[in-house]
């Protein structure tokens, strides 16, 4: 071998041994002494040539590749909105400072870098009032179809989180029909009238138009939220697979010939527990209308996402929302989260994990007058805002947070991370969850980004709280690096070519 040859050979081996370190963590504890604080740390930690492994052994395997990352996020209703656009009159730094706190993806910045947005098309049970964008009965022309219909402070709101995230992802979706296309004469429950299944699909091309002539372009377009779930006290409509799967097609149609062939129909947007079931129905019939499907917590489990991918393995999954309860745990809430959500969904093909509303107040308000969501307890936000211009991170904030600080852009423009293989082995393996991703790089000559996100949940023994950290090793590439884990959650990173 040449001298050169083997001088660069050697200098490479000892840039891949010094360089492949742990250079930044972030973490929230159970008792909340570290809230997403980045962790000051003393010196790098390296990895090295593999001594034991812990009883704790995270292998990551880069070589496994599996589905992009779009975005963790939540819904900005009309309340979420009124919500924020109040705080904005009250407390114009507070304001600004919590939206760049959560939407802000510069990378090293005290910022959870949410980019994903979900925005309901009319009224939701989180509006001040019931609205579609054209409520004139029998107007098949939609000569009075207007976008403004929905409050001002909704795109205000909005356009003020896209200057500070260019790059947010908007998903749309309806929680009805206009009241006269059904047959209860109102958002509120009933069903989509047959007469209008060759109409109603134009209503939802001139919602994306209406976005987009605001400068809002829609990444992802819903036909119905939750079309299982018939509720006379808000806006609801009970639609079939089979004619969800009409209305795609009909809809993916409209918005190719219309320039907007980017856009995608999602299906189904409702619980995990019927995922086998009614999105593959719409598949069956609209396989090229739709991207894929989007799943909500409140029945079924996680696990349930993994039928749909089973059946369907070239179309995308969505997690799209699930809802804090006043008067839960903290620290438990935490623990669910991550394990169904921000790590589980993913591990079950997700490319989105979203909560529900991203901001109230104390009591879970704005609701729509007379509407029974939530029921007693009532649902808490990502935020909550208070009347005197201060607001309270909530544990889903906390919990979206360090899985979103995990599959960032590490260069402006650059990808979201990627979902890569890990394992977990050794005898305290159950005390460890964890999500493993790669983010590329703009410049595919620079070295990627490797994260983890931990979370660390051993804390009782025999059912008797007690806390403990888990001493663990991780396996990479043939090198080893050791890291103690708090109970907890922890993102860390590091690089590599």
């Amino acid at each position: 071998m040449k001298p050169f040859r083997l001088l660069h050979l050697l200098l490479l081996f000892i840039r891949l041994a010094v360089a492949q370190q742990i250079i930044d963590i972030w973490q929230t504890t159970w008792d909340s002494s570290n809230l997403f604080t980045h962790v000051p740390m003393s010196s790098p930690v390296n990895f090295v040539t593999p001594g034991p492994v812990a009883n704790a052994d995270v292998v990551v395997s880069d070589s496994v590749v599996f589905q992009q990352i779009d975005g963790i996020g939540a819904s900005l209703t009309d309340s979420s909105a009124l919500i924020l656009s109040n705080l904005k009159n009250t407390n114009w730094n507070a304001y600004w400072s919590l939206l760049n706190h959560m939407f802000n993806t510069t990378y090293g910045a005290n910022a959870a870098g949410f980019s994903y947005i979900r925005i309901p098309i009319g009224a939701s049970d989180f509006s001040a009032n019931l609205y579609s964008f054209d409520d004139v009965g029998g107007d098949t022309s939609f000569s009075s179809f207007n976008v403004n219909n929905a409050p001002s402070y909704l795109f205000a709101v909005l356009s003020d989180i896209m200057t500070i995230n260019t790059r947010v992802k908007v998903h749309v979706l309806p929680w009805s029909p206009p009241g006269w296309m059904k047959d209860s004469d109102t958002m509120n429950g009933g069903n989509l009238l047959t007469q209008y299944y060759n109409i109603y699909p134009t209503y939802l091309l001139k919602a994306v138009q209406g976005f987009w002539n605001k400068g809002i372009p829609i990444y992802a377009i819903s036909i119905q939220n939750e079309p299982q779930n018939t509720n006379p006290t808000y806006p609801t409509c009970t639609i079939s697979s089979n004619v969800e799967a009409q209305l795609g097609n009909t809809l993916r149609s409209l918005l190719n010939s219309n320039g907007f062939g980017n856009v995608k129909i999602v299906a189904y947007d409702h619980n995990w527990d019927n995922a086998a079931t009614y999105p593959e129905q719409v598949l069956q019939n609209a396989y090229n209308a739709f991207s894929g499907a989007s799943f909500h917590c409140y029945a079924g489990s996680v696990s349930n996402q993994q039928a749909f991918y089973n059946a369907y393995p070239a179309k995308e999954l969505y997690f799209t929302e699930c809802s804090g309860t006043f008067g839960t745990d903290w620290w438990n809430d935490v623990k669910w989260y991550m394990d169904n959500i921000f790590i589980g969904s993913l591990q079950n093909w997700a490319r989105t994990a979203l909560m529900w509303n991203l901001a109230l107040d104390g009591s879970g308000n704005p609701k729509l007058p007379g509407t029974n969501s939530c029921g007693a307890q009532g649902c808490r936000a990502v935020v909550t805002v208070n009347n005197d211009g201060t607001y309270v991170l909530n544990q889903e904030f906390w919990a979206m947070a360090q899985a979103s600080k995990a599959i960032i852009p590490k260069d402006p423009g650059g990808p979201f991370g990627q979902r890569i293989g890990v394992t977990v082995n050794g005898a305290m393996s159950w005390a460890l969850r964890v999500g493993a991703y790669v983010v590329n790089r703009a410049n595919s000559a620079d070295w990627k980004q490797y994260s983890l996100v931990v979370l660390n949940w051993n804390d009782n023994t025999a059912g008797a709280w007690n806390p403990q950290p888990v001493a663990a090793t991780i396996e990479f590439r043939g090198q080893q690096a050791s890291y103690t884990f708090p109970v907890g959650v922890t993102t860390l990173w590091w690089f590599a070519p």
